[in-house]
């Protein structure tokens, strides 16, 4: 039996006694025979070092001092090997811990210990310093980690470096490790669309001071950095004050280009459906799942602002931040990451306000009012755009419809439906918008228009 001493009892029945602590006992032995320098057969040197060892040991727990010590290679007979391109510090600690089988990875010795570990193929010390890193990450570091890890061929350690680096993308963008990116990295990073930021502002100022941080050898990258800047998303204050008055930018007749496609799409809400781009769609946050929320409404005693929200990935519910306003029959749409809710009741008027949620912040923000009072509406986003339809003013049900630009803050009357509609709903469909059923204050509707 492994691991076990077997002995003959009475009537031939046999007695298993577990000598676990046999491999333990043998390899504190073997370690203080090397420590005495006892029965060595190997002195492995490297740079000014010499580290005396086993091979029988080295071999049973290393594939490379396997392979060196037990095919037809000139080492398997030798009793000095010279090893190149290894810490020696890193080499000594790695050979102990073949005896010992422990090792403190920190970090005075990480960035020697992983490499030298991938060497010799020392697995479990090499998972121990990538677990280490990334413990370590932080904006200061996880580029400088991701570049380590990417040099060392650590997958795991390089994919999570590179969604940290995504995640907190404005603090990293303020570092020193950013400021010495090369321009590829940086077009990667400014062009992916999980970038985690709150605007596009912050990706165009951290371009910007990218190139400014070594200006004369970076202004010719400016137009190729500027197509990965999604400028239709910032506002037409913020273009024309910022983007259009910087002189590394308005030089380049490449971004001037860019600049004109921005204002156009602020400028025809209704041709963005034929407008949009790559740098029209917002970016969406390595990680972050689909959620479900449930906005307003009240009872017959109450009208309540309270709000919750449905995570796909754990299948909870969790309360976030409440309106500031009390709403039920209110109409729900999302544009881009922002959350609207438009309209309602209150317990006692019809409502023409809007709010918006941020989840990010986990705050409602209040945005322009519609033109006219409307409960009980129809609310969808179609290019970029919110629509309000139908509902009820407090006197009346309404076939009007008007249209919300979140990055203008206006809202625009459009057509009228054929039909007054009260309980509308409606939806988005191959670029069309769909109004169906509702309540016309006499009757109950089977009706569809779009």
């Amino acid at each position: 039996m492994e691991g076990a001493l077997q002995l003959l009892g009475r009537e031939g029945h046999s007695v298993a006694h577990n000598a676990k602590r046999h491999y333990h006992d043998a390899f504190v032995a073997m370690s203080r025979m090397r420590q005495r320098g006892l029965l060595c057969d190997i002195v492995l040197h490297v740079a000014a070092k010499e580290i005396r060892a086993h091979k029988v040991v080295l071999a049973s727990c290393s594939p490379y001092f396997h392979a060196m010590f037990t095919n037809e290679m000139t080492e398997s007979r030798q009793t000095h090997v010279t090893l190149h391109d290894i810490d020696p510090q890193a080499l000594d600690q790695l050979v102990q811990f073949a005896y010992t089988a422990e090792i403190v990875v920190g970090e005075a010795n990480v960035q020697t210990l992983l490499p030298a570990a991938s060497l010799l193929q020392l697995n479990g010390v090499r998972d121990a310093c990538c677990k280490f890193l990334l413990s370590q990450l932080d904006p200061s570091n996880c580029l400088g980690i991701r570049g380590f890890a990417d040099t060392h061929s650590c997958s795991d350690l390089l994919k999570a470096a590179h969604r940290y680096v995504l995640q907190h993308f404005v603090d990293v963008a303020k570092t020193e490790e950013f400021m010495l990116l090369p321009l590829k990295q940086v077009l990667e990073l400014v062009s992916s669309d999980s970038l985690n930021v709150p605007s596009e502002e912050d990706v165009y100022r951290a371009v910007l001071s990218w190139v400014k941080h070594d200006v004369d050898t970076r202004r010719q990258h400016v137009p190729r950095l500027m197509k990965c800047v999604r400028l239709p998303l910032l506002s037409r204050d913020f273009l024309l004050g910022h983007v259009d008055a910087e002189s590394l930018v308005r030089h380049h007749p490449d971004c001037k280009d860019l600049l004109i496609e921005a204002l156009k799409f602020h400028l025809l809400p209704e041709q963005r459906g034929v407008l949009g781009t790559n740098r029209t769609r917002p970016r969406r946050c390595e990680g972050a799942g689909p959620v479900l929320f449930a906005v307003g409404g009240g009872s017959l005693f109450a009208i309540h602002g309270d709000c919750e929200a449905y995570d796909t990935r754990t299948d909870r519910w969790h309360v976030v931040a409440s309106m500031s306003t009390r709403r039920a029959r209110v109409g729900v749409a999302a544009v881009g990451n922002r959350l609207y809710a438009v309209g309602g009741y209150d317990g006692t008027s019809d409502l023409a306000t809007v709010e918006s949620y941020d989840p990010v912040t986990n705050t409602w923000q209040p945005e322009v009012s519609m033109g006219t009072r409307r409960s009980c509406l129809g609310v969808a986003a179609l290019h970029g755009l919110l629509y309000a339809a139908g509902g009820y003013d407090g006197a009346s049900c309404l076939n009007s419809a008007e249209r919300y630009d979140p990055l203008m803050g206006t809202w625009t009357s459009v057509a009228a439906m054929s039909t007054r509609r009260r309980y509308v709903r409606v939806a988005t469909l191959d670029g069309n918008l769909y109004a169906v059923g509702g309540y016309d204050s006499s009757s109950h509707l089977a009706t569809v228009e779009k």
